[in-house]
């Protein structure tokens, strides 16, 4: 499994290498050509084993290597499903390095490397040289550090040649600026980076505080000196020695066999100018500390026997004392707050896993915590040592997931066959978690973890292999599939271990030798919170490789009896092998490169991402609609497409897995082979992209006419409207896409204004705001879909057309990374701005092209927009609020700074209003609870209107002050001529409140009586809130003469309010309506507010408790109506009045006569 393969080839002359490339098979994929690459006749292998996954050459970024050999079908854009996929070249630096090592004739084990997760750093090692960039970067757009060690190091570390161990370096990457958990992946930048570098075998420890900023320095040293093993250890309960041992300036003596550094972690000290601490564990059972900072290192030996510490007094190992253990350390969590003064980390040893905390400060302070056993006697515990042909058990490396909370150990274990007698080794995995009901504090002594999962064996059965190789062997865990590992052997290869369906299943990512060795592996981060990406593989030679999580499913084999080595024993049937492993995912179609790849990171994917369920008979479906539509390009023709469609089911399924949707969607999705070259962003900056952008409108406008001229359109609409309206969508967007990219042009046209270098030019077109926002919704499409990692952000961008929605995801996750709060606040108005204008030239774009199209789209009835879904509507609102906050913070603005965040702030709450109405509209149609979405959209409308109107009236006060003969004719005419389009927008989507006050600030009655007229919503619209306003100023006057005109208007509002409904009614003749109002309100015995029975009325309105002689005036007045009415029945209610007048009156008697009794009283007492 993890032995390497055949020796290379040693062909002579050119024309034995020229007769073992044409001794390759008819389609096996070439080496790619890169400048600094010998051709692939040069470099290939004659007769290379047929064994484990294929050479996983992919297209590079040559235009050259994106072209498909001639003896590949004529679409060129089938992939291989379990081909891992080129991400990225190493940067230049890199190569010309290589190159000068094979003039040197250098061996080639003197080059080491890694990866480091937290910061999506990696890194080569060549001779004295370190070399660090970026592996999410783009090829072309590669920055990388190279960092440089004292010459005399190598002279003096006397490495050895070792196979296994590389370069006997260690590396450990120091963040400065997360402290804390970056929340948002996709805008992950590290601005400063401290580096630790540790020889494992002289135990020389250098430190550079910040590589980022120091660049060309030489790092801070320290050397062990002949005398380390006299340095005073800690006591046994773990705490340092007060006295660090000073710094040795000499070079010290090579340490061999047992007493060296097996592996590195470091941390960043907070509160300190980047001085961070590295701790080492040494295979001596030495656990060593280091202070490092900018000034130097002081070194500290911290547990002279770490083994010893066992809180385990029985069952120990069967390896204590050997010279690979303490074996690995890992810290428990990668990321810290800056306000915890402790971290904890993991320490395997050869039987059980050992947790230590260090105080960061103020002194540095190793304890332990906790350890408990994993290889003994209980098989409950971990793995049960002893067992029927068990000779020995190698506890290789251990991981911890992101959460501290479940470990992962890599074991490998010495068997012997009691039947054949035959030997082997067992590699399995054994998972442990923390126990829910343990605490942990200092020096536990009860069982903290506990088994996962039973034992997850990789190979039961494998070849026998030295020490040497097995713990040369590392562990890594996080990447998709979810739950899977990935082994890495210092023989240079790198197999994923996956438990699926209830089995365990490998893949190995292996390379041809003229590719090198793989020197480490990570995992790519993914842009949703909470979950890791695809594997990614650092190699020796041939840059950066990902394994996409649907070629781990489709082509992991079972775990062989024997080992996959290369070594000529699994050869046999190794292809019969592949081909039946991608028969077990039932029914999964060929992954085109052009758009069905884009299906690997949906997000919205269930269960497995990437793999999507397709029946055969969605196959014959789409290869259909290929056929006919593809004739139809030809000929025109579309005889007999409908029936046949109908037949193969084409219309049965609906939403994004419709077979039409599909066809559309690999038109607008289509991904060009020549965009990228080794140029990067250039290429995208040309004319190419517009061409291409405007080839596919032309072909997804030939599809639609396809659709129509095949009746295919009419069954959509009648039977399938969501799909149709997808289609329809698909060219929506694309249309935007266009306009978007006219946009980004006209940006670079304006910027470059002047400038005469190409240079300059160019480097304006890949800046600004809009091309930042590009690159990142490119990022988070490259990183959710790994077989696109070797292409440009913006080439993936413009490609991704059907998921132009994440334009505002990218809003709303990352604007703070678009917009700094540190810059000047000029500098984020122009860039809101170029964000505001993008956006609402999407939107219009979409909408232009609906009205175009109208008679295209079915019935709208319950059909939700794709511009207005919540992801559209909160990015649309993250810019908004964002601008709001600069119009309120920014007073001291200069005019023209503000009427330019205005216009734009203005045009973007339009098209937010309608987005949000849109959805109103849908969920109302389908009767679904539609409140919350209420609830947002009055919110934010009154924000943002409100605010608006404000300062729209700075803007009157402003240029009022500048006219010198300003009279407050002047002042009206400018407030009305500046809120002109604000009124507009405000009477579409009911922002009263705005109306009101623009009405009442301009004093123009007809004008109010207008938009009372005009915006006649639910509750009588606008008029009932101008009568409610009214009432509330208590303009009773004004309110009873606005119901001339809105008479039903006003009578349904004066229903609460009945001290003026019978003057109304009064007006309006209806004297008997009058009688009983007034009647009503006499006997009244309301004590305080006024009666009403909906929330919207103001409640706060009080009337006084009517008095006797106010009741005897109501009930005189609607005597009074009651005989203006005449009605047949009048006689009879002035009756009731005048019984109603003299039960009155005898109250008022009563009270009369109380009150003189009372008096009487109070008198009689007082003259008591």
């Amino acid at each position: 499994m993890f032995s390497p393969g055949l020796k290379r080839s040693k062909l002579s002359s050119r024309k034995e290498r020229n007769l073992g490339q044409n001794l390759r098979a008819p389609d096996s994929p070439a080496t790619p050509l890169t400048e600094n690459r010998k051709s692939a006749a040069e470099t290939s292998i004659a007769d290379r084993p047929n064994t484990g996954t294929p050479a996983p050459w992919a297209p590079r970024l040559s235009v050259l290597a994106r072209i498909p050999p001639a003896n590949k079908n004529d679409k060129g854009n089938e992939i291989d499903p379990i081909k891992p996929v080129f991400v990225g070249e190493f940067p230049q630096v890199i190569h010309d390095e290589q190159t000068s090592f094979l003039w040197r004739r250098v061996p080639a084990d003197v080059i080491s490397g890694g990866m480091d997760k937290g910061t999506c750093l990696s890194w080569i090692m060549c001779g004295n040289k370190i070399f660090i960039w970026s592996y999410l970067s783009f090829a072309a757009l590669k920055k990388c550090i190279t960092l440089e060690l004292p010459s005399d190091v190598l002279e003096n570390a006397d490495l050895g040649r070792n196979s296994y161990r590389h370069n006997n370096w260690l590396l450990s990457v120091v963040n400065w600026d997360s402290t804390s958990k970056v929340t948002n992946r996709v805008a992950k930048h590290c601005y400063s980076v401290g580096i630790v570098l540790c020889n494992q075998k002289t135990r020389a420890v250098f430190y550079w505080s910040d590589i980022l900023a120091d660049v060309g320095t030489f790092p801070v040293t320290s050397f062990a000196s002949s005398d380390e093993s006299l340095v005073t250890s800690s006591p046994i309960d773990g705490n340092t020695t007060p006295n660090r041992q000073k710094q040795c300036n000499r070079h010290g003596t090579s340490f061999t066999g047992s007493s060296s550094f097996n592996s590195l972690i470091a941390s960043a000290i907070p509160g300190t100018q980047n001085a961070c601490v590295a701790l080492a564990c040494c295979s001596s059972g030495e656990l060593w500390q280091f202070y490092c900072s900018p000034s130097g290192i002081q070194r500290n030996k911290v547990y002279q026997n770490i083994q010893n510490l066992s809180s385990q007094g029985t069952g120990i190992g069967q390896l204590v004392g050997s010279k690979g253990y303490p074996r690995s350390m890992m810290w428990r969590l990668p990321y810290f707050s800056v306000s915890d003064s402790n971290r904890q980390f993991f320490l395997l040893i050869d039987h059980e896993i050992q947790c230590f905390n260090i105080k960061l400060f103020p002194d540095l302070e190793v304890s332990k915590l906790w350890s408990q056993e994993i290889v003994g006697n209980d098989g409950d515990l971990g793995i049960k040592k002893d067992l029927a042909g068990q000779k020995q058990v190698w506890p290789l490396d251990l991981q911890v997931d992101d959460h501290g909370k479940v470990i992962t150990v890599l074991v490998a274990t010495f068997c012997k066959d009691r039947v054949s007698s035959s030997s082997y080794t067992q590699y399995s995995l054994l998972t442990m978690q923390y126990m829910s009901e343990v605490s942990i504090s200092s020096d536990v002594h009860e069982r903290v973890l506990e088994k996962k999962a039973p034992i997850q064996v990789i190979i039961p059965k494998a070849r026998i292999e030295d020490e040497d190789f097995l713990f040369s062997m590392r562990l890594r865990v996080g990447g998709k599939p979810s739950g899977s590992a990935i082994i890495l052997s210092g023989e240079g290869t790198a197999t994923v271990s996956h438990y699926y369906r209830n089995s365990t299943r490998l893949y190995q990512f292996d390379l041809p030798y003229d590719a090198g060795k793989v020197l480490d592996a990570s995992v790519l981060p993914s842009t949703d919170d909470g979950e890791d990406g695809a594997w990614v593989v650092l190699t020796e030679k041939a840059g950066i490789w990902a394994i996409p999580e649907k070629a781990v499913v489709l082509g992991g084999v079972e775990p062989p009896e024997r080992s996959l080595s290369r070594k000529g024993s699994s050869k046999e049937g190794s292809a019969q092998e592949e081909k039946r492993n991608l028969m077990f995912a039932g029914n999964i179609a060929p992954r085109r490169a052009s758009s069905d790849a884009w299906d690997a990171g949906d997000r919205q994917s269930t269960g497995m991402t990437g793999i999507t369920c397709r029946t055969a008979q969605d196959e014959e479906s789409e290869a259909l609609i290929g056929q006919f539509f593809h004739e139809f390009l030809i000929s025109g023709k579309v005889d007999g497409s409908l029936e046949n469609l109908k037949s193969s089911g084409a219309f049965e399924r609906d939403g994004e897995t419709n077979v039409f949707v599909r066809t559309s969607k690999s038109i607008v999705d289509t991904l060009a082979k020549h965009w990228t070259t080794t140029r990067g962003a250039e290429i995208v900056a040309m004319g190419i992209v517009s061409a291409q952008l405007l080839d596919k409108q032309q072909k997804h406008k030939k599809f639609l006419q396809f659709l129509a001229l095949s009746k295919c359109h009419e069954e959509l609409c009648s039977g399938k409207r969501h799909p149709l309206q997808i289609i329809l969508e698909h060219g929506e967007k694309l249309s935007a896409i266009i306009q978007l990219r006219e946009l980004q042009n006209l940006i670079s046209q304006n910027r470059s204004t002047g400038v005469g270098s190409t240079h300059s030019s160019f480097q304006n077109q890949v800046s600004g705001a809009l091309w930042d926002l590009i690159q990142l919704v490119g990022e988070k499409a490259r990183r959710n879909t790994v077989l696109l990692m070797d292409r440009d952000n913006a080439e993936v961008f413009y490609s991704k057309v059907s998921d132009l929605e994440q334009v505002f995801y990218c809003l709303e996750r990352n604007l703070e990374y678009i917009i700094s709060m540190e810059q000047p606040v000029g500098f984020q108005i122009r860039r809101a701005c170029k964000l505001s204008n993008a956006c609402v030239t999407i939107f219009r774009s979409a909408m232009d092209y609906k009205n175009e199209y109208h008679l295209w789209y079915p019935p709208p009835e319950g059909l939700t927009p794709w511009y207005c879904q919540l992801v559209v509507r909160n990015g649309l609102w993250s810019i908004a609020s964002f601008m709001l906050q600069l119009l309120k913070e920014t007073s001291e603005l200069d005019m023209s700074a503000k009427s330019e965040l205005y216009s734009h702030l203005e045009a973007l709450t339009e098209v937010l209003l309608e987005a949000s109405s849109g959805a109103i509209t849908s969920k109302m149609e389908r009767g679904e609870e539609h409140k919350g979405l209420l609830n947002e959209y009055w919110s934010r409308r009154d924000a943002l209107l409100d605010s608006l109107y404000q300062q729209v009236k700075w803007f009157v006060e402003a240029g009022y002050q500048d006219i010198t003969d300003g009279t407050e004719e002047n002042k009206e005419e400018i407030l009305r001529k500046l809120s002109s389009s604000l009124l507009s927008t405000a009477k579409r989507h009911e922002g009263y409140q705005t109306l009101w006050n623009i009405c009442c600030d301009l004093n123009d009655s007809g004008l109010l009586r207008n938009l009372m007229h005009e915006s006649m919503g639910p509750r009588c619209g606008f008029s009932f809130f101008v009568f409610k306003q009214l009432y509330k100023k208590k303009q009773f006057s004004k309110l009873l003469r606005l119901g001339e005109e809105f008479q039903e208007e006003l009578s349904i509002f004066l229903n609460h309010y009945r001290d003026l409904l019978w003057l109304h009614e009064v007006f309006l003749h209806q004297f008997s309506a009058a009688s009983e109002t007034l009647h009503v309100s006499a006997l009244s015995q309301d004590e305080g507010t006024i009666s009403t029975t909906e929330d919207e009325i103001d409640s706060d309105h009080v009337n006084p408790v009517p008095t006797l002689t106010d009741r005897r005036r109501l009930l005189n007045l609607s005597k009074i109506a009651a005989f203006a009415g005449k009605d047949a029945d009048s006689q009879t209610k002035v009756k009731r009045i005048e019984a109603d007048l003299k039960i009155l009156r005898f109250q008022v008697f009563c009270v009369q006569g109380e009150s003189f009794s009372l008096c009487l009283s109070s008198k009689c007492r007082v003259s008591y």
